[in-house]
């Protein structure tokens, strides 16, 4: 905890600190309300995983809170799990914060593990078609609230999934019958007197859950939009237009205010004090936030099973954003992050959100360099942050419930907006085909179908696109030539009488399975009148298993065909990976292992006849 309390920074730290939490307090609202929980868990997860992820993390000026990122996972996920308990949000909210939790000691585990060196191998092409998606997501999605249109109170559309609502609610019921061993053939009668039981209400209920689910993500706010513009709300619109219109346009006038904040202020102040009929946010409880300890008591292996993945998604996700803002600080600061501490610091934050009933968060950069250039200069200053965002909710959360929901969805197409990767779509008419492929396939994938599968599908596609430029490079450097065609600078003055009776091999680069298949090729193009194979392995710093079974194959060939292979300089781990398996000594005996070229063409020139 070293720095942690060094109060002779304390004035920066604390409006550092404050002037970060202001920047919070509109964008933790509107996370909250997107992500399906309320502006409640977004002011929650803003004030816990800032206050601890300060407190035990690896960068001192770094601001955390609720991300576009990981709202654009967690929305999905949300969305998923309610519709899974028939759209009552109360009975879910335990599975959800248990995978938030999740996510959390993953977190906390990719730190132990040190894992945090390596999150700057993800290729750059998957975050960028990542974040480009997330701004998608984020602009079509906040399409419906801008213009005041919500599914589930559009009661014509509601009533189509009547039937469809219907038919669900019999099949749960038949699975209770079939899992209480109630339902046989002969006997229906506890099934038509359950069936007579269901209300107009739960009927309802029903179809409004699946209205929502038909008219959620990008594919179901694309399919909806024209039903939408028949039933727009013009006050709504303009409230959203209005924001969007105040923070881009205050920006010109000033940046040391957070324009974020001037439109919510301004526009919640028209809407209120002119008593405009507008649709608020749902009411932030008011009094400190409590855990929800359903989480524990609750809990059940089955239900979350399904979504550990999600969870580890989420916590990489979180490492990602985090670092990447690390980084951004330190390049302000000139100071050098802790990754693995920080993951940590990350992980216990998003841990005690979630049993608090928070949304997941991550290192914010806009509100880390706001920090920065406000006076932070130690982690106190995170911390001041969350404690402000609990002041405010203490003393002003009924007033924040008067906040207009439109002016929340117009914050959020500015977060959109600026989430995108431009630089990285700027560059596609020069970068590789390749690389290409793989930012759009992430791109159109996420934005469509599943974020987590989405990058998934592109880490392996890029690990596969590498994989084969690797081999390429491996073959095209690792060539199979006679010693007439090509010599290294001690190869040349070789006596012409023994020139014909020797092959040599230049290993060049690691022999994987990516360079295999060139390998292989070795036996066949060695010529006949060759006595003795030389394999020069001083440039093979490694081999994998599928390198080192295609050596032992290719020797096996080499041995019966009465030819001698003579290893010249064999590196440390690729010696050790052929001893395992006895390719030395068995194949390739001790004394047909030379420490240098000069020496081995002793052994050729006293053991070749002429």
């Amino acid at each position: 905890m070293k720095n942690l309390f060094d109060f002779k920074h304390f004035k920066g730290d604390l409006f550092g600190g404050i002037t970060a939490g202001i920047v919070a307090l509109p964008l933790a609202l509107a996370f909250g309300v997107s992500s399906g929980l309320g502006p409640s868990a977004g002011l929650y997860g803003a004030i816990f995983v800032g206050f601890f992820a300060a407190l035990f993390g690896g960068t001192n000026t770094q601001i955390s809170g609720p991300t576009a990122p990981m709202i654009a996972v967690a929305m999905v996920m949300i969305a998923g799990i309610v519709a899974s308990f028939d759209g009552d949000i109360n009975k879910a909210l335990p599975v959800i914060l248990t995978v938030f939790l999740l996510a959390g000691l993953f977190q906390v585990g990719l730190g132990v593990l040190g894992v945090g060196k390596y999150i700057k191998y993800i290729p750059y092409p998957v975050v960028s078609g990542f974040m480009t998606a997330i701004g998608v997501i984020i602009l079509i999605t906040q399409i419906l609230p801008s213009i005041g249109y919500y599914p589930k109170e559009d009661e014509d559309f509601v009533n189509q999934f009547k039937p469809h609502a219907e038919e669900i609610i019999l099949d749960n019921i038949l699975k209770e019958e079939a899992g209480e061993g109630l339902l046989v053939l002969e006997d229906f009668e506890e099934t038509v007197k359950r069936g007579t039981s269901i209300t107009q209400e739960q009927i309802h209920k029903e179809s409004e859950t699946l209205a929502g689910a038909e008219a959620s993500g990008v594919i179901g706010t694309i399919k909806i939009i024209p039903r939408a513009l028949k039933n727009l709300k013009w006050l709504e619109l303009l409230l959203a237009l209005g924001t969007i219109f105040i923070i881009y346009g205050f920006k010109k006038i000033t940046t040391k205010i957070p324009s974020t904040l001037v439109a919510l202020v301004v526009m919640t102040g028209i809407s209120m004090g002119f008593g405009l009929n507008y649709i608020p946010i749902e009411k932030i409880p008011s009094g400190i936030p409590l855990p929800n300890l359903k989480i524990f008591t609750g809990f059940s292996l089955s239900t979350v099973t399904p979504y550990i993945f999600t969870a580890l998604t989420l916590a990489l996700l979180g490492a990602i954003d985090s670092l990447l803002t690390s980084v951004v600080a330190d390049n302000m600061t000139k100071t050098k992050h802790k990754p693995n501490k920080e993951l940590i610091g990350q992980g216990i934050g998003n841990s005690v959100a979630a049993i608090f009933g928070g949304i997941p968060g991550a290192g914010a950069t806009i509100r880390t360099v706001v920090n920065i250039n406000a006076g932070g200069k130690t982690r106190l200053s995170g911390m001041v942050a969350g404690l402000f965002l609990l002041v405010v909710l203490l003393a002003l959360g009924p007033l924040a419930s008067q906040i207009p929901a439109a002016v929340l969805a117009g914050i959020l197409v500015t977060v959109g907006i600026g989430v995108m990767d431009y630089k990285g779509l700027k560059a596609i008419p020069y970068i590789p085909k390749s690389e290409v492929i793989i930012m759009l396939v992430v791109l159109v994938l996420s934005s469509i179908w599943n974020l987590v599968y989405a990058v998934g599908i592109g880490l392996v596609i890029s690990s596969l696109m590498f994989m084969k430029r690797i081999g390429d490079i491996s073959a095209e450097r690792s060539d199979v030539k006679s010693l007439k065609e090509e010599a290294w600078d001690d190869e040349i003055g070789i006596p012409e009488e023994i020139k014909e009776q020797i092959f040599i091999k230049h290993l060049k680069g690691p022999l994987f399975f990516g360079s295999t298949s060139e390998f292989q090729a070795l036996s066949k193009q060695i010529p006949d009148c060759a006595t003795t194979v030389i394999i020069r392995l001083d440039r093979m710093q490694y081999m994998d298993q599928s390198g080192l079974y295609v050596m032992e194959e290719v020797l096996i060939d080499l041995v019966k065909e009465g030819k001698k292979v003579l290893f010249v300089d064999t590196l440390e781990q690729p010696k050790y990976m052929m001893e395992r398996i006895d390719i030395i000594p068995d194949l390739i005996p001790k004394e047909h292992l030379f420490d240098s070229f000069n020496e081995c063409m002793v052994w050729v020139k006293e053991n070749i006849k002429n």
